[in-house]
């Protein structure tokens, strides 16, 4: 317990205090009853770290709608194409769900990506998913939802805890951690540490001798301090520092991303409740691209983008003032800062590159907002808010030198832009009995393109893309209506009808083919795509979200079913993509998972899940096949602080296409990976 006595500053307040009258949290104010007209579905703790991969966004999969970009996870994925998205509104790479950590966004603030591997299940409580735009705190970015994940506290994780996992390929997996009171608080202290030698991209009848497993590094170490406030309150802080290390399957291709993040929360719990919270965020990335020849023998660098920091800082105050018994108003402002640039070398010849690149620039989101939830009578429940931003986009720009002759090649330098944001949600809830809730909602939402999109083109094979600095922010609207039905404490489902029409959505436009030189990208190769990020006329996705749980005895099944049928509108440059799905888009996604828990302990499950066909590119030429996989776990307790683990991931080694190329060359998520641990827990 001796390293948690770097909180012990902030359990001072606590001093003079009766320990014994103090209980602490953890704990952000609870969310007001008319966020229920929303809709949303809520991974507890056993079902985050329950997952076969280990990992958080695994265990997201769970949710109806949820996707990222790729269909590979945070060991082989480029992490830039790790953002989050719900609802069939994706296209490209960027988040369009907002990630919220105790209250503080965590996407990276120049790529707008999240670091997954950082966001270890072990230290959660819970995760929150509630899909359609939002207007509330942080609420420009959450044109396709909002995923709230709670760290875990008092009474959520073990006092001390290792374990030790071994997996395919040479696979480790190690964690420990302590938790405990102190003084009148809570602290707690962790770190993980994963590695492997990871897979073969490629399927074994198109790899050549240039391919490479994709191996990983990664760890991670966790702080967290709790102390009261007052008689009332609490003081939260957190801590995070994180380290990751890829291969993307080729030499030359190894990608780094890594940060610091801290942030401080206060929550008051009296007469006029208040939530203020401040953040930083520090973040580096870098990553080496190639080219390889038709044999797969050979693979040429074609870009190093050898450094890319950036920071974001942000808060937020929020006030509960209570109008009587029946309105809890929620009234706040909050405020994003995000500043990057991209640092890269390309254009290789004659074995070197000759060519150097700074991109980059600065965003500032600041926002008002007020909620109203009513209680209109004990059946119905009416909720509104509105919520008006001001953005600004400073210091743009795209330098391109040649440093031999020390020449600019390329200066675009454009003006500063902003402007205003108004947005608003409305919902409400029907319980004509305690087994039936109806509920409808109708928003709009917004989201800023992020830096990365503004300002930096990028290749990816043979494909160049070209930023774009003029583009303007994404706008959604939309409406849904649903039901929650549990006529027994074991027996639970719900349905969600919605229309979202994102009006303005960026996408990748293929606008050429080459052999040829573009502007923004310079020359692209035959067989390669010249593409430009543009504003697309919209994005509309309707469809249905299906979920539903039931416990009989030692068994439970919980399943969900997103059927999304999304469409692009589009004209001008971009109209050949008008009526079709939007890239890595599919039609229909499902999950079940059965699991079963003995009186003594022992568990397994089981899940199956199913991603439907979708297209690699914008213009739908490349098909990515349907997959069906199966994953398994199962754990049992040797004695009352060891437990026995087995984990199985895609169990019967189905293939997962998660892109492909011009060439047909296909590249692969997860293969069948095995793996068997152990875990100590002191309680």
């Amino acid at each position: 317990m001796r390293r948690l006595a770097l909180f012990a500053l902030l359990a001072a307040p606590a001093a003079a205090q009766d320990a014994e009258t103090i209980i602490v949290t953890g704990r952000a104010l609870p969310a007001p009853a008319g966020a229920a007209a929303y809709g949303s579905v809520t991974l507890d703790r056993a079902r985050l770290t329950g997952d076969s991969s280990g990992r958080l966004e695994g265990a997201l999969r769970d949710v109806a709608g949820f996707q990222q970009f790729r269909r590979t996870d945070s060991r082989a994925a480029n992490p830039t194409s790790q953002g989050a998205t719900l609802r069939g509104l994706g296209g490209n790479a960027a988040s369009r769900a907002l990630v919220l950590l105790d209250g503080v966004p965590v996407a990276d603030p120049f790529a707008g990506y999240i670091p997954w591997s950082a966001l270890t299940p072990d230290r959660l409580a819970a995760a929150r998913v509630t899909r359609g735009g939002g207007a509330g705190p942080f609420g420009a970015g959450a044109v396709g939802g909002t995923i709230e994940l709670f760290s875990a506290g008092p009474g959520d994780a073990p006092h001390a805890a290792a374990s030790l996992t071994g997996g395919s390929r040479d696979a480790i997996e190690a964690a420990a951690g302590v938790a405990g009171d102190l003084g009148g608080g809570y602290g707690s202290l962790s770190g993980r540490f994963e590695r492997g030698d990871g897979y073969l991209l490629i399927p074994e009848a198109q790899r050549g001798a240039a391919d490479v497993p994709s191996r990983y590094r990664q760890w991670s170490v966790a702080a967290r301090g709790i102390a009261p406030v007052g008689g009332d309150g609490e003081l939260q802080a957190r801590a995070l520092l994180f380290d990751d290390n890829r291969l993307r399957g080729l030499a030359g291709t190894a990608s780094s991303q890594g940060g610091a993040d801290a942030s401080v929360r206060l929550v008051m719990r009296g007469a006029l409740p208040l939530e203020a919270v401040a953040y930083v965020q520090t973040r580096r990335f870098r990553s080496g691209f190639v080219s390889v020849d038709a044999a797969r023998s050979v693979a040429t660098p074609t870009l190093d983008q050898y450094n890319t920091p950036a920071t974001g800082i942000g808060g937020k105050i929020e006030l509960r003032p209570r109008l009587g018994a029946a309105h809890e108003l929620q009234i706040g402002v909050d405020v994003r800062r995000a500043e990057g640039e991209t640092r890269e070398r390309f254009r290789f010849t004659g074995g070197q590159f000759t060519r150097l690149r700074r991109a980059g620039g600065d965003s500032l989101v600041a926002g008002l907002y007020i909620e109203d939830s009513w209680a209109a009578t004990e059946t119905l429940t009416a909720t509104g808010g509105v919520r008006i931003d001001r953005w600004r986009l400073s210091d743009g720009r795209l330098i391109e030198t040649d440093p031999v002759a020390g020449v600019a090649t390329l200066s675009e330098t454009p003006a500063d832009r902003s402007g205003w944001e108004p947005t608003a949600r409305a919902g409400l809830r029907f319980a004509p009995t305690p087994a039936i809730a109806l509920r409808t909602a109708g928003y709009l939402g917004w989201r800023l393109p992020t830096l990365n999109e503004l300002y930096r083109p990028f290749r990816v094979g043979a494909d160049a893309t070209a930023a774009n600095a003029a583009l303007a922010p994404e706008r959604l609207r939309g409406i849904e209506a649903g039901v929650d039905v549990e006529p027994l404490a074991a027996l639970r489902f719900g349905a969600t009808l919605y229309l979202n029409e994102l009006r303005d959505a960026v996408g990748n436009v293929t606008l050429a083919r080459g052999p040829g030189t573009f502007p923004g990208v310079g020359f692209v190769a035959a067989g390669g795509a010249y593409r430009q990020r543009l504003n697309l006329d919209a994005v509309r996705a309707q469809g249905v979200e299906i979920w539903g749980g039931l416990a009989f005895g030692d068994w439970r099944l919980d399943a969900s079913y997103a059927l999304t049928d999304a469409r692009v509108r589009a004209s001008g440059p971009a109209a050949a993509l008008d009526g079709k799905r939007p890239a890595q888009t599919p039609r229909h996604q499902g999950s079940a998972t059965l699991g079963w828990r003995s009186a003594g302990g022992a568990q397994a499950a089981a899940t199956l899940r199913y991603m439907g066909a979708q297209a690699e590119d914008d213009l739908g030429l490349r098909r990515l096949d349907d997959v069906l996989t199966v994953d398994a776990t199962a754990s049992l307790p040797l004695t009352p602080g060891l437990t026995l683990t087995a984990r199985a991931e895609n169990l019967f080694d189905a293939l997962v296409p998660a892109g492909i190329s011009e060439a047909g060359i296909v590249d692969r998520g997860t293969p069948r990976t095995l793996w068997i641990g152990l875990t100590a827990a002191l309680r």
